[in-house]
């Protein structure tokens, strides 16, 4: 179903999960539109900054969720990527070289993990839809924001809660903006009111929140608004 076309009953309940970033800030937007009553659920996963979670609280005050709670997981106990350690995150890759293997920006498991905990509150609501901004098109290759982990996820759902197995509900786990491209993606959020200005895409801000301008996540970003011909709100170190 095409993102502009979906409807719900006015106030149902869903469990976004909500990173401060561009597609979940758009995501936060499709939902509310739709009729949804969201429930955003954020993570201090032992992320490199925090940035992103003073912008997940700002969005979800604007967008007058339901609910937003921010869950506490430390990930960097097991490490295995430059966002949950001291590695260094990579810098001016061209797009061959965003397409080539998964980068070690890749943070293990972590929509699993995410997702996880985004089930386990759906149960406790009696909500039947997850939300997530994850996407196929333009992304640096990380293996779950793909469509089949999506669907083995959803499966996985409603073989893993009371409510699936009782047939109570049935859980849909919905990723509006995997098709779409960063273009895309903008164009939505902007018709539906979104500030990107309050969002944050960077893998590596300075202490000031200013964005990098040359990681992976910052090239996508500037490249879709320069493709939708939308000025990118975002404050960088440089001139991008």
């Amino acid at each position: 179903m095409p993102p502009s076309t979906h409807r719900v009953s006015p106030g149902t309940p869903a469990v976004l999960l909500l990173s401060g970033g561009l597609d979940s800030a758009t995501v936060l937007a499709w939902a509310t539109q739709a009729g949804y009553a969201v429930h955003a659920l954020s993570f201090r996963y032992g992320q490199r900054h925090q940035l992103e979670l003073d912008r997940a609280r700002a969005l979800a005050a604007r967008w007058n969720v339901a609910r937003h709670v921010v869950c506490d997981i430390d990930l960097r106990q097991f490490g295995g990527s430059a966002l949950t350690s001291d590695a260094p995150v990579p810098k001016d890759r061209d797009e061959a070289a965003m397409a080539d293997g998964i980068p070690s920006t890749y943070v293990p498991a972590r929509n699993t993990i995410f997702l996880s905990f985004a089930m386990a509150w759906a149960e406790v609501l009696g909500a039947q839809d997850l939300l997530i901004g994850v996407n196929a098109l333009d992304y640096s290759g990380y293996p779950d924001c793909r469509p089949d982990f999506i669907a083995a996820f959803e499966k996985l759902a409603n073989l893993a809660t009371r409510a699936g197995v009782e047939g109570a509900t049935r859980l849909t786990v919905h990723a509006p903006l995997m098709q779409m491209t960063k273009r895309e993606i903008i164009a939505l959020g902007t018709s539906l009111g979104v500030d990107y200005g309050m969002t944050t895409s960077c893998y590596d801000p300075d202490a000031d929140g200013a964005a990098c301008g040359r990681c992976d996540a910052c090239q996508l970003r500037l490249r879709g608004f320069s493709q939708a011909g939308v000025a990118d709100p975002a404050r960088y170190q440089a001139a991008p």
